[in-house]
């Protein structure tokens, strides 16, 4: 996953307890000015490493999957472009604090007491230098939190995306074709809950999404961010199947099912939507593409070969000649 990897981002009075505790054992194992240098190195370096591995540690935003940055820009306080502010006043403070060990490396010569008081200015920069950018830390932190908890969705994978409102069949038909790995991942800023399936054919392994808390209602009624994360299953849909109640068993018109169908059909004109009669073995015929029912095993095959079709994924083969 884009973010799982992201290691925990430390505060700024840890940091600065970190490097100078580390800095004291250095500087018992010399004497004098030595001592003096030695601290120095080494609480400047536990500094600007620490900083900038922050920073480092994180994706690069600009060569993300749309998906994944739609995500991070609809989660995180102030979205991408305050993460990547935040992200480069870190770096710039742990170049600094390179440079301050540059600046006092110099200076530190004469007698042993010179070198201390010369040694304790830089330490007070260093931390003066380490707390100014708290804050920056902190929202590091609590965005990491946020997004390494994100589902576990590959854009890379063909992904058939199913829609249509609550109690019509959609998570029967995921939980009955895809593997004993199924998986259940929940947004962490929505109560909606992803179901994620996997499904092999002829060697590729293609991705099932149901959506419940998303797709399964009106845009009108999705808050903010909600509508984002809609907006980034736009990136990695391949097909959606709308599932559609012709029995209303579910306890929704046929109506406002089929309303919702062309809704979806309009917000991702780009992929194939196809209508699916998902309760065949009850009354109530509607105009679908496809029929099937899951709890009774009739047409399920035929809907996914038919899903699996719409995808148009095909693998891409190194480059050959005939040479």
């Amino acid at each position: 996953m884009t973010f799982e990897d992201i290691p925990t981002v430390p505060r700024s009075e840890e940091l600065i307890d970190k490097a100078f505790s580390r800095a004291a054992r250095a500087g018992r194992a010399k004497s004098g000015i030595e001592a003096q240098q030695s601290m120095l190195v080494t609480a400047s370096n536990i500094v600007s490493d620490n900083l900038q591995n922050v920073t480092t540690s994180w994706p690069d935003f600009d060569a993300m999957d749309p998906f994944y940055y739609e995500l991070a820009d609809a989660l995180v306080d102030g979205g991408v472009d305050s993460l990547k502010q935040q992200l480069s006043t870190v770096m710039w403070t742990g170049r600094k604090a390179a440079d301050i060990r540059s600046e006092y490396q110099s200076r530190l010569r004469g007698d042993k007491d010179t070198a201390r008081k010369i040694r304790k200015q830089a330490f007070a920069r260093l931390a003066d230098l380490t707390n100014d950018v708290e804050d920056e830390l902190l929202a590091l932190g609590a965005a990491r939190e946020q997004l390494k908890e994100l589902p576990d969705i590959r854009p890379e994978q063909p992904t058939i995306v199913i829609a249509g409102y609550p109690n019509v069949g959609k998570s029967t038909f995921v939980n009955h074709v895809t593997n004993a790995n199924n998986e259940i991942a929940s947004y962490p800023f929505t109560t909606t809950q992803i179901h994620v399936g996997h499904i092999e054919r002829n060697h590729i392994t293609y991705q099932l999404i149901d959506t419940p808390g998303l797709l399964d209602r009106p845009a009108d009624e999705r808050n903010d961010i909600e509508s984002q994360a809609v907006s980034a299953l736009s990136h990695c849909a391949d097909c959606i199947l709308v599932f559609v109640d012709g029995s209303e068993t579910c306890g929704y018109p046929r109506e406002v099912q089929l309303a919702l169908r062309d809704e979806i059909e309009d917000r991702f004109a780009d992929e194939p939507v196809l209508t699916v009669a998902s309760k065949a073995d009850l009354d109530g015929a509607i105009d679908a593409e496809l029929r099937c029912s899951a709890t009774e095993n009739e047409g399920v095959t035929e809907l996914l070969d038919a899903a699996i079709d719409a995808t148009a994924y095909e693998i891409e083969l190194p480059y050959e000649t005939n040479a």
